[in-house]
């Protein structure tokens, strides 16, 4: 049995199918109050299984109802987890600062289901929002006509295409009411010019190997999750599509990809699109630095797009 695919410190793929993966520290949610807010685990769907993570402010500022954020946590779809401790620390730190109430999503990773079970896994999640509000004591305050998604790298992705969804399906509980992906990870089979400089070599590799572990087998990174120009959507999604801005990070691999994902939103027709750069700072520095100046500035911008809407 030998390694066919490995991201060191976080996944070793085997040649018979087995996946080995290394968690970074986690941390146990607490309904008690801890650093001014509350976590929860709960169960989104136990037959997947899907599970999430509820972060309320301790202290609410106002009696009012507070907006909703639904997150995914990136990884490549392979790793990662809301029970992490960068994204615990960042995700309980924003719900005080932008007094606002967060479901982190534990979606199911690749290569043992692949694309698009993400995304409809991360879907399901707004199912289970509307369904829960009035039961569920963590939820008690939220706005469902407040409903903002977000996610980094793999996550920004899965927000991009729950939102597609949402505007799609006739049958969607909840509105969107704004986008929030940060750095987030798209690619192509055309290489961007970045891409194809020597000093990259190493993040290509690295970012082909997420791709064919992630998307359908016999798929190509123009497959609609990964090259979002491949997919076939009508101008009924674009006059729907929510309010956009995309976070990215000047020394980020990724940058490109981000920048391209907002002109295409542009010429798509989206009205409200923004982007905004970190821009001495790397990929998803928010997770692995969650209490740096860089980070706190990243909850401020996040923050005012959600007090604007």
């Amino acid at each position: 049995m030998s390694i066919i695919a490995e991201a060191p410190k976080f996944l070793q793929v085997y040649s018979n199918g087995s996946v080995k993966r290394f968690d970074p520290e986690t941390v146990s949610a607490s309904i008690e109050s801890t650093n001014a807010y509350k976590s929860k685990d709960v169960i989104i769907d136990s037959s997947k299984p899907i599970t999430g993570r509820i972060f309320v402010p301790s202290f609410p500022t106002s009696s009012k109802k507070l907006p909703l954020l639904v997150y995914f946590h990136g990884g490549g779809f392979c790793i990662g987890s809301t029970t992490w401790l960068g994204y615990h620390t960042f995700l309980g730190d924003f719900c005080v600062k932008s007094q606002t109430i967060v479901l982190s999503v534990d979606y199911r990773l690749a290569p043992e289901h692949r694309l698009p079970i993400a995304y409809d896994d991360c879907y399901t999640s707004l199912q289970w929002l509307s369904e829960q509000v009035g039961s569920e004591s963590l939820l008690q305050q939220a706005d469902t006509t407040r409903v903002f998604l977000s996610g980094d790298s793999a996550g920004g992705n899965i927000a991009h295409h729950v939102a597609v969804k949402a505007i799609q399906s006739h049958a969607c509980p909840l509105r969107i009411t704004g986008l929030m992906p940060i750095h987030p990870y798209f690619g192509s089979e055309k290489r961007t010019v970045k891409e194809m400089v020597d000093e990259s070599a190493e993040d290509v590799t690295m970012n082909d190997m997420f791709w064919r572990l992630s998307i359908p087998e016999g798929s190509n990174r123009d497959y609609y999750g990964c090259n979002f120009e491949k997919h076939d959507l009508g101008n009924s999604v674009w006059v729907k599509f929510p309010p956009t801005e995309v976070y990215v990070a000047g020394e980020d691999f990724l940058k490109e990809r981000g920048v391209m994902y907002v002109e295409f939103l542009k010429e798509k027709g989206v009205k409200k699109v923004t982007l905004v750069e970190a821009k001495e700072e790397s990929h998803v520095f928010h997770v692995y630095f969650p209490h740096s100046s860089a980070t706190g500035l990243l909850q401020t911008q996040m923050t005012r797009f959600i007090q604007k809407y």
